[in-house]
């Protein structure tokens, strides 16, 4: 089958394809008319889309494009179900997008499979394995497993999972390539790894819980983000922590009134079990800030808060640390990644009152009330050290389409994974 090519043109489309079209067709493929020689990134977008609207088996770029341009183009292009393939252009840029969409389209799988063939050992076992095969003996892993868990003391995991049948896990990854296993730790990325979300005895409803086998974007983002990472030669030792469960209803699952003591002593009353995803990242926090490490990132589809603000196209940043902020949103500029900071500071950790605890995991309200993001990071301030130097939170409002837009195809989008490898490797 001749293949099928895609070029980039400063000329305005013939006159038969219409005033001011974008797209145009030759006998072997198509041609993308932009307006000026700026990148134009979201005309290659929409383009993208349209051209992937044709089920092509494949593309290959041909002519100049710049290097952000390619990568828009595969963001828009790569569809959820049987994704074509794609050619990159034939310069010095082949090497590096095609280790930046390896990571992509892990990272995209593994959050548009089904809740049914992703449970909470599967999630992690991927994850290992992947980052396994990229880094050799390099990494090492562990796994907690159901009661395990609870024996260990990771009582947020432990409880939001124990209403599945299948039990919840944390997965603790090691990638160290100093070879010295007393070498200090640069930097722990940390993810919720919420395989489906029905809201537990909160329960969402159908149309909210439609989307839910994405509620693991987070651990599916750090992971990938590590993976990129590591094909990029990076040489920290770096530790990955991902917090997987089901959030599920049964007469063993966590219930509304229950109050929870985590490790570090703070009791936590549930006023909400659809606010799980913060209940499981405290005990990833935790274990995170035992290995001292300098930096660490955690990064969940956590709040519809962080959506309401942002909408689905930058992710929140959190941070009481400004250098630490300010570096990742450096990342994400230098990656062409929408970042976008919103407020926390030592007061969102006393949003969320309780009568019968430290604090409640929420707020008795819809969506916890107002500036329910910023008091979801307060909540998790509490897990790491007092003053959060060095700590990053990631609500990834960007990170799952329910529905396609001009821009994007339906389903996971995998930002974030380059600005978070980039932020590895830059931190200081």
């Amino acid at each position: 089958m001749a293949e099928f090519t895609v070029s980039l043109s400063y000329e305005k489309a013939g006159a038969p394809w219409g005033d001011n079209a974008r797209l145009s067709f030759t006998e072997t493929g198509a041609v993308i008319h932009l307006a000026d020689e700026s990148p134009n990134e979201r005309a290659i977008s929409q383009a993208a889309r349209k051209l992937d609207g044709l089920n092509l088996a494949g593309v290959t770029l041909t002519g100049e494009w710049q290097k952000e341009q390619q990568w828009a183009f595969a963001l828009s292009f790569t569809r959820a179900r049987n994704p074509a393939s794609i050619e990159w252009a034939d310069n010095s840029d082949k090497a590096t997008l095609a280790q930046e969409y390896a990571a992509l389209l892990f990272t995209r799988q593994l959050v548009n499979d089904t809740p049914e063939d992703l449970s909470p050992e599967t999630l992690a076992q991927r994850a290992a394995n992947w980052l396994q095969e990229l880094g050799a003996d390099k990494v090492t892993y562990s796994m907690t497993v159901g009661e395990a868990l609870n024996d260990a003391g990771w009582v947020g995991i432990y409880n939001v999972g124990r209403g599945s049948e299948r039990p919840p896990v944390m997965l603790e990854l090691d990638f160290n390539p100093t070879g010295d296993s007393e070498a200090p730790v640069d930097a722990v990325l940390v993810g919720k790894g919420i395989t489906f979300d029905s809201g537990g005895y909160s329960i969402k409803s159908s149309e909210g819980m439609l989307d839910m086998k994405c509620d693991m974007g987070g651990a599916a983002t750090v992971t990938g983000a590590l993976g990129l990472a590591i094909t990029q030669g990076i040489q920290k030792r770096i530790k990955l922590i991902l917090c997987c469960a089901e959030n599920l209803i049964s007469g063993h699952a966590y219930k509304l009134g229950d109050v929870l003591t985590y490790k570090n002593g703070v009791t936590v009353e549930v006023v909400n079990t659809d606010a799980e995803g913060r209940l499981v990242l405290a005990d990833g926090l935790m274990a995170a800030t035992e290995t001292g490490a300098p930096l660490i990132i955690d990064a969940a589809t956590l709040t519809g808060a962080a959506m309401v603000a942002l909408g689905s196209d930058y992710h929140g940043v959190f941070s009481m640390d400004d250098n630490a902020r300010a570096q990742m949103l450096e990342a994400a500029q230098q990656e062409n990644e929408r970042f976008w900071p919103l407020p926390l500071e030592p007061f969102h950790a006393e949003r969320c009152p309780s009568a019968f605890a430290d604090t409640a995991n929420s707020r008795p309200m819809k969506g916890g009330g107002g500036g329910g993001a910023s008091n979801a990071a307060g909540f998790l301030s509490r897990f790491v050290n007092p003053d959060g130097k060095g700590w990053v939170h990631l609500d990834l409002a960007a990170a799952y389409h329910g529905s396609p837009t001009p821009e994007m195809p339906v389903g996971a989008t995998a930002k974030g994974i380059r600005a978070i490898a980039r932020m590895l490797h830059n931190f200081k």
